[in-house]
């Protein structure tokens, strides 16, 4: 009974193609772009200034929400009928 309560929200995902990747990059490239102009200590140990002007921490900071901002706009444009 739960599980088909809950098949029910679950949305149907679409299955890798190169415009997914393309989308997920671009969502990427726009979360870091973003990060560099906002973020003030840009290069924080433990790697300083090694990925794009940006340490560690706000590198994997950034891209995770690049990760969060891809698959919005992944779930959203295949929901539009887009992808």
């Amino acid at each position: 009974m739960y599980t088909l309560a809950l098949l029910a929200v679950v949305p149907k995902t679409l299955a890798w193609s190169p415009t997914v990747g393309l989308v997920m990059i671009l969502c990427n490239v726009l979360a870091i772009a973003f990060g560099r102009a906002t973020i003030k200590i840009k290069d924080a140990e433990p790697a300083s200034g090694v990925f794009l002007g940006l340490g560690l921490p706000a590198f994997i900071g950034t891209t995770a929400f690049g990760h969060l901002l891809g698959t919005g706009a992944i779930l959203g444009l295949s929901n539009l009928g887009v992808l």
